[in-house]
């Protein structure tokens, strides 16, 4: 038996808020639903309409600043979430994250920035916010972002 858990509560006690959903930047949708499944397009580490850092790791991003930019993209997948579903309350599970870092040759800290969105999610869902994962070194991701996050999960029925 699972204890009712709010995320939008835990995200509020993290002093973390959700931005309003990103607008596509290409031919895509956000968020399509196929069945109980929500999947979320790969999210860019927009705040407030800018890149919160471009480049690639580690000479131009530091890890520090990648993980920040991996929490970005967590709460922007998020809105994108709450905006799709009305309350992340109807998140059932998380159920893969695929992690997308712009590295350069010979950095293999991948994991360490997914973790940025991993160890949030878990905060936020509670034991439901525990999921499977790629993290994978990108040469260049879309407008000069350092990391750029998906999302798979699964809603209440």
């Amino acid at each position: 038996m699972t204890t009712h858990h709010d995320p939008e509560a835990a995200l509020a006690a993290l002093g973390l808020a959700l931005p309003t959903p990103a607008k596509p930047v290409a031919a895509y949708i956000p968020v399509k639903q196929v069945g109980n499944l929500l999947y979320v397009s790969g999210q860019i580490p927009m705040r407030e309409g800018q890149m919160i850092a471009k480049g690639s790791l580690p000479s131009q991003v530091s890890e520090q600043v990648a993980l920040d930019c991996a929490v970005q993209c967590t709460l922007n997948g998020l809105a994108a979430v709450k905006a799709a579903a009305g309350s992340l309350s109807k998140v059932k599970q998380v159920v893969r994250v695929g992690c997308f870092v712009c590295s350069e040759p010979g950095f293999d800290q991948q994991p360490k920035i997914a973790n940025g969105c991993s160890e949030l999610l878990v905060k936020v869902f509670g034991e439901a916010g525990r999921h499977c994962r790629a993290a994978v070194g990108s040469v260049a991701l879309p407008l000069g972002a350092p990391v750029e996050i998906e999302f798979l999960f699964e809603l209440h029925g």
